[in-house]
């Protein structure tokens, strides 16, 4: 299974574009939260009828992952805490999205929602509670922010992580989280686009300008994982015990 791994889009059509082009060629596109632009002049009711076109054209034949971010919240759910509602729109056939299970194979994908109150959060807790009675051989979170601890959420200044999914990492033990949230941490010489948390890797691509994302691409069959982008490529093996030391700066 390949899987492409891109977040934080933010309403950037270009980059859109470049996922339509590029879905048909992987088995899995994960697109890990923030596709809204909050600081956009472009109403988000507008952004939302416009990613919704995108999302129908972006099913590469296989599955279709989305994930929300904080900037996808438009309203309040049953409980009042704020939550990406219009996400559920693009709900079809090979496509999933927050607070979905899927299993491709032996590989079990859980996708968490961004979480806006203590109900959120448990649901989540109670989601990852419950895939883990049945994990099959691999199992993949999407989760909108790196963990703390990582330096998958360096922004150059500070570490900006979850304390929450550092915590479900520790207790889960997943084989891989991916994430975004943190545009910085692959363009920092302290940073990092990959990261192993005892026995799972973080990956977080990054954000940058221009018609490309920065986008990482996990091959399980071939044990590896590249991260691409304007800076360059780097890559690493899978059943390394850490990531390789950073070779674009």
């Amino acid at each position: 299974m390949r899987i492409l791994l891109v977040s934080d889009l933010h309403y950037t059509l270009p980059q859109l574009d470049w996922v339509v082009r590029a879905a048909p060629s992987y088995d899995l596109v994960v697109l890990a939260g923030d596709h809204l632009d909050v600081a956009s002049p472009v109403s988000l009711d507008a952004q939302s009828v416009v990613l919704l076109r995108y999302f129908s054209l972006m099913n590469p034949g296989q599955s279709l992952v989305l994930a929300s971010g904080n900037h996808d919240l438009t309203g309040a759910d049953r409980h009042g805490e704020r939550a990406a509602l219009w996400l559920t729109e693009s709900r079809r056939a090979g496509v999933f999205m927050d607070g979905d299970s899927l299993t491709i194979g032996e590989t079990l994908i859980t996708i968490c929602p961004w979480w806006d109150g203590p109900a959120g959060r448990a649901a989540v807790d109670m989601q990852l509670a419950t895939d883990a009675r049945r994990r099959p051989a691999r199992w993949v979170w999407i989760y909108h922010w790196p963990p703390l601890g990582s330096p998958t959420c360096w922004t150059g200044k500070r570490e900006y992580g979850d304390a929450d999914v550092a915590a479900w990492i520790a207790s889960h033990r997943p084989d891989f989280v991916l994430t975004g949230h943190v545009h910085e941490p692959p363009f920092k010489p302290a940073g990092a686009w990959a990261d192993r948390m005892g026995s799972t890797w973080v990956f977080n691509a990054g954000r940058q300008i221009g018609p490309v994302p920065a986008h990482i691409v996990i091959d399980l069959g071939a044990g590896t994982a590249a991260w691409r982008s304007m800076m360059g490529e780097e890559a690493l093996e899978l059943a390394a015990e850490r990531a390789p030391a950073r070779s674009v700066f």
